[in-house]
């Protein structure tokens, strides 16, 4: 296996947005990681902290198709897949295709869309498929979805369910910068904005390849006890009323053989265990007595607190 191709795109991927990101290279790492696995990613933070700037310097450092979607209540699910309509010049039905239809998509502000529209993503994110009047469509490969909502501004929202929460394969924060970070902002968007001139450093064939590659990272029977303990802890927090599920397991596995694929590696570390589980894991828990606003942090520091008690395997790795 040629672990330094997945490495070399994953840099060239992460050094190309970081000339319109500042400063958040571990989100930027996870993001990748999550495109690498095929997975999807929820970014939760406050207005104008760099969310939609993420998804959009991803998407052009890759030679694939982008929208964006914003949505609102009165979104419905036919404008997500599409709709069937009666051409009358044709004399027949004519399929208009959705923005469910590209390689990457941004779900701008997914939590104030109804449940109704937000579960007609579920299957998008599941089985890369939509199926619209009994037919099945198969989605572009790559699919890869990025969803932002504010977690803080509760009026006019409505909470995602937890079913559609556990097909995010991870939830990120972006975070106020770093005083030097902002005036690097500042600096660097003063006389013109870096994403006009962003060039595509890699093609979607490429994405697709690595997500199949990834998985032939070694995972020790050592580290996969040490997953199963930790998803098992979960289950019997006192503090959590519904633990992590088996493809959170897989998630967490998954998302560390692809870390150490980026790292230069074919082996799992239970270090990158510990990187991948806060950002895999906390979004699928149910806490007791949790708040919107607080949900997010305690979920986190649980894992952390669940990370520390944990025995780390430290032989055959």
């Amino acid at each position: 296996m040629d672990i330094s191709l997945i490495k070399s795109l994953a840099t060239r991927i992460s050094l190309n947005m970081n000339k319109v990101i500042v400063g958040k290279e571990d989100t930027i790492q996870k993001v990748i990681v999550s495109l690498f696995c095929s997975g999807h990613v929820l970014i939760e933070d406050v207005p104008g902290t760099g969310k939609t700037m993420l998804a959009k310097s991803l998407s052009k450092s890759i030679q694939a198709t982008f929208k964006r979607i914003q949505f609102t209540p009165d979104l419905l699910p036919s404008d997500l897949t599409g709709i069937n309509y009666f051409n009358q010049k044709s004399g027949e039905f004519v399929f208009r295709q959705g923005p469910v239809f590209t390689n990457i998509l941004l779900a701008d502000e997914i939590n104030r869309a109804t449940p109704r529209t937000q579960s007609s993503l579920l299957e998008c994110m599941a089985e890369h498929q939509v199926t619209i009047d009994g037919n099945t469509l198969k989605l572009s490969s790559p699919f890869f979805v990025i969803a932002t909502q504010n977690p803080v501004e509760t009026q006019g929202t409505f909470p995602l369910p937890e079913a559609q929460m556990d097909r995010f394969f991870m939830r990120l924060r972006m975070g106020y910068p770093l005083k030097e970070e902002e005036t690097g902002i500042l600096t660097r968007f003063m006389t013109e904005d870096p994403l006009e001139t962003l060039n595509q450093v890699c093609t979607g064939e490429e994405i697709s390849q690595v997500q199949v590659l990834y998985k032939q990272v070694h995972v020790s029977e050592d580290v996969k006890d040490y997953i199963v303990k930790i998803i098992n802890e979960t289950r019997r927090h006192d503090r959590i009323l519904l633990g992590v599920s088996p493809r959170g397991s897989l998630a967490l596995m998954n998302g560390a053989q692809a870390y150490a694929a980026i790292k230069g590696r074919d082996y799992v570390t239970p270090d990158d265990i510990k990187k991948m589980a806060p950002s895999v894991l906390a979004h699928r828990l149910i806490l007791r007595g949790h708040s919107i606003s607080t949900g997010v942090e305690n979920a986190e520091l649980i894992i952390e607190d669940i990370l520390k008690r944990i025995e780390v395997p430290t032989e055959k790795i």
